[in-house]
């Protein structure tokens, strides 16, 4: 039987649309490729980067960014980074910020420390239970130094829940926030996560927050990315092939 221009007509539009798909189909797998090499980019700078930090946390302290450092700090170079400080405290203008620790839901405890050249650096003491209520234990009195890790600010609060200074309730540890309620000036633009007081200077204190609670964990989920990327590239160029090979009839 001889084929109509009808048929004809129809065939060549079946062929058109295999190319238009197999030309998508093949735009696709590049782009999932792209998208699984990209991962393994991702995986290479995060492993570097948490390299960094295991070097930085267990590092030899050295002395805390002073004003003239202010403006250079970030988090790249500077986050978790070993660091000693001195100054007094002013414990009667520390902040209560709502945390969930290993040891459960309560507070980190945020003090001012002032020291000798008037700067101020906000130490975050350590948590204290949601059982204890409100009540803050004073730090050690006069001059003292603290070694802690160097923490960014945590800016506009926490999941879903805004800082409200005006009712006292703060969910994370802003730093300009927490300064500006409390009419501070000359504050560091990071604060210090205190390491946990010898358990001697803790009975001679009495109840005192608990120090070094710092989670030092990174999301490194990104070979798992890159292999299901890789994956779905294969399958559709597989899909691809597939269709490659299929006869149209005229």
């Amino acid at each position: 039987m001889t084929s109509g221009p009808q048929d004809k007509a129809g065939g060549n539009s079946r062929r058109i649309l295999r190319v238009l798909v197999l030309a998508f189909g093949v735009l696709m797998v590049a782009v999932l490729v792209g998208l699984g090499t990209w991962q393994l980019f991702r995986l290479q700078w995060k492993l570097n980067l948490i390299a960094r930090v295991e070097q930085r946390v267990h590092a030899t302290p050295v002395p805390a960014p002073g004003i003239a450092h202010w403006p250079s700090i970030n988090a790249v170079s500077d986050e978790y980074r070993r660091v000693q400080i001195s100054g007094i405290f002013r414990d009667d203008q520390a902040t209560l910020v709502q945390a969930v620790t290993e040891l459960g839901g309560g507070y980190w405890v945020m003090t001012p420390l002032v020291a000798t050249d008037g700067s101020i650096t906000l130490i975050n003491r350590g948590f204290i239970p949601r059982e204890q209520g409100r009540a803050i234990a004073s730090g050690p009195t006069g001059s003292v130094t603290i070694t802690g890790l160097l923490r960014m600010t945590e800016p506009h609060g926490g999941f879903l829940r805004r800082n409200d200074p005006s009712t006292g309730r703060w969910y994370s540890r802003d730093v300009a926030a927490i300064a500006a309620a409390h009419k501070l000036d000359n504050v560091a633009p990071y604060f210090i996560d205190a390491d946990a007081m010898p358990k001697r200077a803790v009975a001679d204190l009495g109840a005192q927050p608990t120090g070094g609670l710092t989670v030092v964990a990174f999301h490194n989920n990104h070979l798992v990315y890159a292999i299901t990327w890789y994956v779905l590239a294969l399958m559709l160029a597989a899909a691809c092939w597939h269709v490659g090979q299929e006869k149209t009839t005229d």
